[in-house]
Order: structure tokens, then C-alpha cells, then sequence
């Protein structure tokens, strides 16, 4: 077990902690409410639709859409961030289960600030979107070899984007946000630990783990077309999103019927 967590040197481990203990201004609403405020009205200018296709990386079945080209391209990418999902789902249930922390449509004048979508107003910490888009991007980023990471940085960039919507919305405190980015690099890192346990076999097209996914890929269009998630205006992202993912499984079906029948 000691092996797997020094799959990472431990500056990586520390990481999600000092980002946790630099934002404590944040999470304990020393800044706030001028914080957020500032952020809001900073993200105006950009369109809504912009900030809410954003937020889709923090949504499950918006994940699976973006990431379905994984099951061709980079299968053990596509399992990193499934291992990952765990870690990121407790988190953020016991956080939303234990803490009582109202969001800011609650505390502040709706008139001063930008609210995107449905007003919300309890079960704010930490952010949901944030821990999972971190989650998944980081479980991605810490699978890749130090070299790769030099040149895929912007993985966790786009996280971030997830992360500044989720206040750009008017859904969530910067604390909540700074809350979220730290448990969701360290669902990553422990997604990558939980990831060496996964024999090779379990990567190739035929084996029924990968089918697996492939047909949750599958569930995932199904509720990009049929469903709104999060916002109205993510419904032109989600019809992008599900043709993404379906090309995706019927690439991914006819790879593996061939690699069957090569067998």
C-alpha cells in the first residue's frame, strides 16, 4: 500500500492541503461577501451560455460526454477519472451533509449580483461542479507521465473555468470553489492510486469493464439529449456533447467487434 501512495512524490499529496490552508480567508468568509461580489460582476461581460457549458464539466453525465473520446484514444485515462468519482462523490456528500452554509443568493441582494439558472440558496460548501471537475481533471493529469503534464497543463485550466462558473452563475462563494478545487485534486490523486490497482487487461476493448463504460458513455447521451442539465442554456453544449459521446461508443463497438473477432 505505501508503494501506491508514492506513486507521487509528496508535494503532490501536500498540495490539495496548502491550497486548502491558503484559501482559509476564503472558506472562512473573511472576504466575503466583496469577493464574490468582485468575481460576479467580473465574469459579466461574458456571455451566460459560456459560463453554464463550463459547468457542464462538473456534471456527471456532461463528464461523459467530454471524455468519451478516451475509450479509443487513451483507456487508461477514461478509467483514472472513474476511480477517481468515489473519492469526489464522499467528499462532497459529507461536506453538503455536515456543513450548513447558505449560497450567496441567500445572504446578498439578488439585485447586485449576476444569478444564471435556478436561485439557490442552502448546501453551498463545498462546490459540487468544482470538486468533480477537479476530480476528473486531475485523476487525467496525475495519470499522464511528468513530461505529458508539461504539455497538458490546461487540463486543470479548463477546472478552473468550471470553477470561476460556478461564481459567475451567482451558485457559489469563492470558499466553496477553493473547497472544491482541493478535495478534487486529491479524489485525483487517490483515483491514480486506486487506478495501480487495475490490471492492463482491464484497458483492452473486449473486456467487458470497458463495454461497461462504454454503455455508461452510452447512458450519459441519453440524458444529454432527453434531459436539462443545470441550465436551459446548455442545451446546444449537451446535443454537442451526446454526438461527441456517440460517434465515441460506435467507434469504440466497432473496435472491439474487430479486436473480438481478430481473437
Amino acid at each position: 500500500m505505501r508503494k501506491r501512495f508514492a506513486l507521487f512524490p509528496l508535494r503532490l499529496w501536500l498540495l490539495p492541503l496548502l491550497i486548502l490552508v491558503l484559501s482559509a480567508p476564503l472558506w472562512l468568509h473573511v472576504w466575503e461577501p466583496g469577493m464574490f461580489l468582485f468575481l460576479n460582476q467580473l465574469c459579466v461581460p461574458v456571455a451566460a451560455p459560456v459560463w453554464t457549458s463550463l459547468s457542464l464539466m462538473g456534471n456527471a453525465w456532461g463528464v461523459l460526454g467530454i471524455t468519451a473520446p478516451l475509450l479509443l484514444r487513451a483507456p487508461r485515462l477514461m478509467w483514472a477519472w472513474i476511480c477517481a468519482a468515489p473519492f469526489a462523490i464522499v467528499f462532497t456528500r459529507m461536506g453538503k451533509g455536515f456543513l450548513v452554509s447558505p449560497r450567496p443568493a441567500a445572504e446578498i441582494d439578488n439585485t447586485q449580483m449576476r444569478i444564471v439558472g435556478e436561485v439557490l440558496h442552502n448546501v453551498s460548501m463545498p462546490s459540487g461542479h468544482t470538486t468533480t471537475a477537479f476530480a476528473v481533471a486531475g485523476a487525467i493529469y496525475f495519470a499522464l507521465t511528468p513530461a505529458q503534464r508539461k504539455r497538458h497543463w490546461w487540463i486543470l485550466l479548463l477546472a478552473a473555468g468550471t470553477g470561476l462558473s460556478r461564481i459567475a452563475v451567482g451558485a457559489h462563494w469563492p470558499g466553496d470553489v477553493a473547497v472544491g478545487i482541493s478535495l478534487g485534486l486529491l479524489a485525483g490523486l487517490l483515483g491514480n492510486v486506486l487506478l495501480a490497482t487495475v490490471p492492463v487487461r482491464c484497458f483492452a476493448p473486449t473486456h467487458w469493464a470497458m463495454r461497461l463504460i462504454a454503455l455508461l458513455v452510452l447512458a450519459g447521451v441519453y440524458f444529454l439529449v432527453t434531459d436539462e442539465l443545470d441550465f436551459a442554456e446548455n442545451q446546444p453544449t449537451q446535443y454537442l456533447l451526446a454526438a461527441v459521446g456517440l460517434v465515441s461508443v460506435l467507434a469504440f463497438a466497432r473496435r472491439s467487434a474487430s479486436a473480438l473477432k481478430a481473437s
